[in-house]
């Protein structure tokens, strides 16, 4: 069967949104404005990632297309105990302090309006047997060097989603642009904008989570919506673990007073380069070989929804000019269970697990290490979500997740030799038990502490508190703590955590 085809009711067609007060034009004005729109009808909030369906929504019947408009405002109020200087999205990972830093102890509170997203929609009408359409998602979580909250708060627009879908009557659909991964668990079958993205207030989700959002090109093919398959390639990137004990200081020569500075890395190793045209030059990309490729399939019997997939990945360094190419993959897959019917209890539960997938968790641990050599070598790990959601009233959405991610040790020793010297061995790779942690509990102190594990326990809820001919106010809130494992090192094996409470007001025009 082919993709449903939405139109706006008759009334909006006829009167030109003459029910909203605005013409056309003023609507096209307030797109391009930070304002925000309705998505959906449903009892529970509108997910990051969902369409515009509601036949509420505004929309404008412009020559052959529809247009349909989303999105919401939000002003969220953000608090931490531990200091991460960061807005509504958290870093799970580094950025969780030992005592060692003077973060540990400073507590963050901050408030921000920057997840506030609009979306648009736009459908052709059905011709002969097949339908278009382009998705158009966006906030303002991104950040470039100049930014800051100091006075204007001029953070850039940023691109959610943005691509476009062509599908048949058969069952087909092509799907290019930017994006939610097809890692990522879906509610069901296999179309964008159905996602079953967490309920979080948090814009980094939950570990445990798989997922990214960037380029990609997918085909699907749906059997009577009971069985679908798809084949996407997506843009790759790799997190790259540089990790090694080698002293920054010059040392000395044995037998002189003369000194040398050691360098960990032979001078001809390239494993990632700053920002060229159109990239950010502050940040460091990975000179990659391909794209990531992943293949799944989805069953939707009638009782819940299953998933399961393959992903293959590569990594490439380069060493005096000859290119180094190694593999990486895993397997993953998900499923929900309406235990309760009609939203009043889901269950899910989703995981990933392989060689070089650290990419796709929302802890973000590395996909490889460099060696001492510059060659690359993927690290194991797995990553777990498991979660429940119920609306016991249509006004009132609870929530609670509890993930982990977690990652193998993966390093050798090695020596350096210069200036007829030799010195180490020195550790290479992460995790390694040479690796200095004794000062993690004492501010200041050596802390050479690399994660081992993430876990997280969260929960929360959205209160619908209006909802009418304005469209709805939610009020929600958002509880987690966070606890950071780390290998064990010369001193012991770290431990910290961190506790974090969101509350959000959003408001959903026109979305009853």
């Amino acid at each position: 069967m082919g993709p449903t085809r939405l139109r706006p009711p008759a009334r909006l067609r006829s009167k030109r949104l003459h029910l909203l007060g605005v013409s056309a034009a003023n609507v096209l004005a307030l797109v391009s404005a930070p304002a925000a729109f309705a998505q959906s009808s449903s009892a529970a909030p509108s997910q990051p990632g969902t369409a515009p369906v509601d036949a509420n929504s505004p929309a404008i019947h412009a020559g052959p297309v529809t247009i349909l408009f989303g999105g919401f405002t939000e002003l969220a109020a953000i608090y931490r105990n531990r200091n991460q200087t960061a807005d509504v999205g958290s870093n799970f990972n580094t950025a969780i302090p030992f005592p060692s830093s003077q973060q540990y102890d400073i507590s963050e509170f901050r408030m921000s309006a920057r997840q506030s997203r609009f979306s648009m929609l736009v459908q052709g009408d059905p011709y002969a047997g097949a339908t278009a359409e382009s998705y158009l998602e966006a906030d303002f979580l991104g950040a470039a060097p100049t930014a800051n909250s100091n006075e204007s708060n001029s953070y850039d627009l940023r691109i959610r989603q943005f691509y476009g879908r062509f599908a048949t009557d058969s069952g087909f659909s092509l799907v290019a642009g930017e994006m939610w991964s097809l890692v990522t668990l879906e509610k069901k079958g296999m179309n964008p904008r159905d996602e079953n993205i967490p309920l979080t207030i948090d814009a980094q989700y939950v570990p445990g989570f798989n997922w990214t959002r960037n380029a990609e090109l997918r085909l699907v093919k749906d059997f009577n919506q009971k069985f679908a398959l798809g084949l996407s390639v997506e843009s790759p990137q790799a997190l790259l673990g540089t990790n090694n004990n080698v002293p920054s200081a010059p040392q000395t020569i044995p037998g002189t007073t003369d000194t040398v500075t050691l360098n960990p890395y032979p001078k001809n190793v390239v494993v990632s380069n700053p920002g060229g045209s159109l990239y950010s030059p502050t940040n460091n990309y990975s000179i990659d070989v391909a794209p990531d490729v992943i293949l799944k399939g989805a069953l939707d019997p009638g009782f819940g929804h299953y998933e399961l997939y393959g992903i293959a990945r590569w990594f490439r360094s380069n060493i005096g000019g000859v290119n180094n190419t190694v593999s990486g993959g895993g397997v993953g897959g998900g499923l929900i269970l309406p235990i309760i019917p009609s939203n009043v209890l889901n269950f899910q539960a989703s995981g990933l697990g392989g060689k070089g997938v650290g990419r796709y968790g929302s802890a973000q641990l590395p996909d490889v290490v460099v060696q001492p050599t510059g060659d690359l070598s993927t690290i194991k790990e797995y990553m777990a979500l498991a979660g429940v959601t119920s609306v016991p009233t249509p006004d009132l959405t609870l929530y609670a997740y509890a993930g982990r991610e977690q990652i193998s040790a993966n390093y050798v020793n090695a020596t350096i030799t210069t200036g007829g010297a030799t010195f180490g061995p020195y550790a290479y790779g992460y995790g390694s038990p040479l690796y200095d942690v004794s000062g993690c509990y004492t501010l200041g102190g050596k802390c050479q502490a690399n994660t081992r594990r993430i876990d997280q326990v969260t929960g929360g809820f959205w209160w619908k508190y209006y909802h009418g001919v304005l469209g709805n106010l939610q009020f929600g809130v958002q509880v987690s703590y966070t606890q950071r494992n780390s290998f064990a090192g010369i001193g012991g094996e770290p431990v910290t955590g961190m506790l974090i409470g969101m509350a959000s007001f959003r408001y959903y025009p026109f979305q009853k």
